[in-house]
């Protein structure tokens, strides 16, 4: 993103004409937002195509919103990359050592694969979308956008129409790779929690094997154990309060986006090229959904661990009642599970996902059965 210009940290904004850089990609934004609530006017008593502008509308909102809100939020993305970068000072070599480091290489090759299979998707969906006027002959931009003065009109205004077209096409490109940098560094930002936790489990799984019966080693190694279990407390909450507006708005979003695509395909089964084009936007939607959820589950699964292996570090023969103390506390500390969160929603898992597969479900048989 720094690479980008797009990164609204602080330190980025004082660089030379950053700020402007910010301001005109955030007035880009806005105007193409803005454009295409006006080309839904045209779509109005056409369902296929009032559902595709709306489509359109929620994605770009959901982009335009975490514009905005990582405009101000950017600072507390550096703080939680620092104290995450904290954290591997904490680790210690000795036993586990190699278990740690297959761990990590595993977490690595996994963001690494997703990243490149949604930069792919990306970038399919980015030649799709600037070509669309290629392929659909009632278009005559990216986006069914409707400008002032009719500049859209490729008859009336053929160098301004070219203009829109240029503008439409890098805007929407540029947004989109930001978006993808985004997302990816957000889910990492939670996928790294989950690395610390898996850390202390071995970490805790081996201090016996590591303190070979020392009972003051033992006493300082539960300690700073446990300074790591309250410091990734610390971060997820720290983490939780930082993305708490876009986990708000990704709900809404996909909520809204999977009942209109799945509506819109079932109402267009009859044309297979309307239906299809719904379908790919539900299994994106429905991609993007999975992925926030099914790395919100593995965090909340890897952190009930935590108990299990803090069990696993109990030595009756050690004789030092302090350490025995601390081992039942976060046990019992571990028996709730770290969760991707933003109140009032529920946290981000599958049994998430279920209910609002459920609820989609739900209103589209309502919008059937009203239709029918």
């Amino acid at each position: 993103m720094k690479a980008m210009f797009l990164y609204t940290n602080s330190v980025e904004r004082n660089l030379p004409y950053r700020s402007v850089w910010h301001t005109f990609i955030v007035f880009a934004a806005s105007f193409v937002l803005l454009t295409l609530c006006f080309g839904l006017k045209e779509s109005l008593g056409d369902l296929v195509e009032m559902g595709r502008d709306l489509a359109f509308i929620i994605a770009t909102f959901f982009i335009y919103f975490k514009l905005i809100y990582f405009h101000w939020y950017a600072d507390g993305l550096d703080e939680i990359i620092d104290e995450l970068e904290a954290c591997h000072q904490w680790l210690r070599e000795g036993p586990g050592s190699a278990e740690a480091r297959t761990v990590r290489r595993w977490h690595y090759i996994v963001m690494f694969v997703m990243i490149m299979v949604w930069s792919f998707f990306i970038g399919v969906f980015v030649i799709l979308l600037n070509t669309t006027p290629l392929w659909v002959a009632q278009q005559n931009l990216p986006l069914h956008t409707i400008y002032p003065f009719e500049w859209h009109s490729k008859s009336k205004h053929p160098i301004a129409h070219g203009i829109s077209y240029l503008t439409q096409a890098v805007t929407l490109s540029y947004v989109l790779v930001w978006l993808l940098i985004m997302e990816g560094m957000s889910v990492s930002i939670y996928f790294e929690i989950t690395c610390a936790i898996k850390m202390l489990c071995i970490e805790f799984r081996h201090v016996t094997e590591k303190c070979h019966g020392n009972v003051e080693l033992l006493r300082r190694e539960i300690d700073r154990l446990i300074g790591l279990h309250q410091k990734i407390l610390r971060i997820l909450d720290r983490t939780n309060e930082v993305f708490h507006g876009t986990l708000k708005m990704q709900v809404i979003a996909n909520f809204f986006l999977v009942s209109l695509s799945v509506f819109e395909a079932l109402i267009s089964r009859k044309d297979l090229k309307v239906a299809f084009q719904f379908g790919v936007l539900m299994l994106l939607t429905l991609g993007h959904l999975s992925m926030w959820c099914k790395f919100g589950d593995i965090m909340s699964q890897e952190s009930l661990d935590i108990a299990q292996a803090a069990f696993e570090a109990y030595d009756p023969t050690s004789g030092c009642s302090g350490v025995k103390r601390d081992l039942c506390l976060i046990i019992k500390r571990a028996q709730n599970p770290m969760q991707m969160v933003s109140s009032p929603f529920p946290p981000f898992n599958l049994i998430k996902y279920t209910a609002i597969l459920k609820q989609c479900y739900s209103i589209l048989t309502l919008l059937l059965k009203t239709m029918d």
